[in-house]
């Protein structure tokens, strides 16, 4: 899937990236790119730093050293929602919905984020704020039936199972019309049929589906840019161009996934082992 890579196709750069909570490292100097037209995953034993990395590329979290750069804009303790309109958007390890409201609400509040008409003229509901809201809800009933949650359309969120939250969330981000993907841990929790439905959902959203939607660009063009934390390693090597591993906070290793599956330092982070001078 990755094209060969170059300066040229980052869109975004951590540079020596640290974060701290009191006396606990969670990152340590980690630096890397992400590119366009790849899938990167980002793996590590639990505790690594993964989902702290993701807080700080989209907001969540203000690391005490380095800085982050997306398409060589600045964006370091960047706040979250300034994140979403620049075009980074994620999912979450536990599930972030509005569990009252139903799976279409829950989608269309995402779309807020790209909404140009103010609240006067949305009030009146006449003209452009109309014909705004119409395309909007053109494009999330697209996610509907791109992810085939539409038997749950008008279901409280709160009451669906929990492998079809985690559709509605992929949904929801999907809603933000994302250049930078932000997946963490979409699988956690699932059995082997749903894993595999989330795999083919992120595979078809990183090459695009065409005409078949052609009104609602993010499915049409796709996102050509995922960082993907998982634990799973078998989806982790068959979805991925490009694999960073952490342990306790720092970057051990980066490669494909062949060069990551015979690495010494990974073998030892995933088993465990001692790590000992030579």
């Amino acid at each position: 899937m990755a094209q060969e890579s170059s300066e040229n196709n980052v869109k975004v750069r951590i540079d020596n990236l640290s974060l701290s909570f009191g006396g606990v490292k969670a990152l340590i100097d980690v630096s890397l790119d992400i590119r366009e037209n790849e899938i990167l995953a980002i793996i590590g034993p639990n505790g690594a730093g993964k989902t702290c990395l993701l807080n700080c590329i989209n907001g969540f979290y203000k690391p005490q050293k380095g800085e982050i750069y997306f398409e060589e804009r600045r964006i370091t303790r960047i706040r979250p929602d300034r994140a979403a309109k620049l075009g980074l958007a994620r999912t979450f390890q536990n599930i972030e919905l509005y569990t009252g409201l139903s799976t279409l609400d829950n989608i269309m509040a995402a779309r807020h984020v790209l909404m140009k008409q103010n609240f006067l003229s949305s009030a009146l509901y006449f003209g452009p704020a109309h014909d705004e809201e119409i395309r909007h809800r053109k494009t999330v009933e697209d996610i509907v039936d791109f992810l085939e949650i539409e038997p749950i359309r008008k279901k409280v969120v709160g009451m669906l199972p929990y492998g079809m939250r985690k559709r509605v969330e992929l949904g929801r981000a999907l809603a933000m019309e994302p250049r930078v993907l932000l997946l963490d841990e979409p699988m956690a929790g699932m059995n082997l049929e749903e894993k595999e439905d989330i795999a083919r959902f992120i595979i078809d959203i990183f090459e695009g589906q065409g005409e078949t939607y052609a009104e609602s660009p993010v499915l049409r063009d796709g996102v050509n840019c995922i960082v993907l934390v998982e634990h799973d390693m078998g989806v982790v090597m068959d979805l991925a161009d490009r694999i960073v591993v952490l342990d306790f906070g720092q970057k051990i290793a980066e490669g494909t996934p062949d060069e990551i599956r015979t690495n010494p330092q990974v073998i030892a982070a995933y088993l465990g082992v001692k790590k000992t001078d030579p």
